[in-house]
């Protein structure tokens, strides 16, 4: 008979093994998956928080600048998009897409809303191995990408 103290022990390590793989740690003590787990979550944390202000900066800037903003982040192999607009933006997607076709950025995984504002965030790997692009590269056929949209889009 298993005792409550052999249940308690193994549910502990279960659970330490799920943080582990969640926050993609190698740490094999306890006290070193704690920390890689406190580690992530700042990184998770700050990563809100410039969300959070690109977000704001798009919202506050659409008089200026009506054009949506871009943003590109590296991870791992791949890169996120993230395209922000307070206005619906119709046909935009269509452009970027065509533009991570062009430069061979193969979409992964991909939320878009596009009702009252244009929220877009892509995660993409670059399709052909030899010929590595960077986040700059990325960003500025995306930004090339809006350009064209606008410009069809003021010709209508």
């Amino acid at each position: 008979m298993v005792s409550r103290e052999q249940k308690r022990t193994t549910a502990l390590h279960e659970k330490l093994q799920l943080l582990r793989s969640v926050t993609n740690s190698h740490a094999s003590s306890k006290t070193s998956i704690i920390t890689d787990a406190s580690k992530y979550i700042e990184k998770l944390k700050k990563k809100v928080e410039r969300l959070n202000q690109d977000m704001s900066t798009a919202e506050s800037s659409t008089d200026q600048n009506p054009l949506p903003m871009v943003t590109v982040e590296t991870l791992g192999k791949g890169f996120v998009v993230n395209v922000i607009s307070a206005n619906s933006c119709p046909g935009l997607l269509v452009y970027i897409l065509e533009a991570f076709e062009e430069i061979c950025l193969n979409v992964l995984d991909a939320r878009v809303s596009c009702t009252d504002t244009f929220r877009f965030q892509a995660i993409g790997e670059n399709e052909e191995q030899g010929e590595g692009i960077d986040e700059q590269a990325v960003e500025q056929a995306v930004g090339q990408a809006i350009k064209k949209w606008s410009e069809s889009f003021d010709q209508q």
